[in-house]
């Protein structure tokens, strides 16, 4: 079954569980925001992802800009920063089994259907 990660409060986040629902395609949602996302969770997806924790921030955020930006941080940093600030992810991600993409556009879901 395909996994999203959402926020309601995003375009493209509500974009992607459209096409998902427009296209009856059997899915759970994972609402961040409210359940948050352990360390290990974030590496589990960063690794479906095949990308490294600094791609999955969203680095234009006042949090990051102010707090993080010029600093020199390991992955393990970068994840534990992003699980205690889950505004930080990028979204949507959309998981199927071992394979996920980040879904900006929300058509490159269709890279893993």
């Amino acid at each position: 079954m395909i996994t999203i990660y959402h926020n309601p409060r995003c375009s493209k986040s509500r974009e992607g569980l459209c096409f998902l629902e427009e296209k009856n395609i059997p899915h759970s949602v994972v609402k961040y925001l409210d359940a948050g996302l352990t360390p290990e969770e974030l590496s589990k997806i960063i690794k479906i992802l095949n990308i490294s924790p600094i791609e999955l921030v969203r680095t234009k955020e006042e949090i990051w800009k102010e707090n993080y930006k010029d600093k020199t941080l390991s992955d393990e940093e970068i994840i534990k920063i992003m699980s205690e600030n889950p505004k930080l992810i990028e979204r949507p991600i959309v998981i199927n089994e071992n394979q996920g993409v980040i879904a900006r556009p929300f058509s490159r879901i269709n890279d893993i259907i």
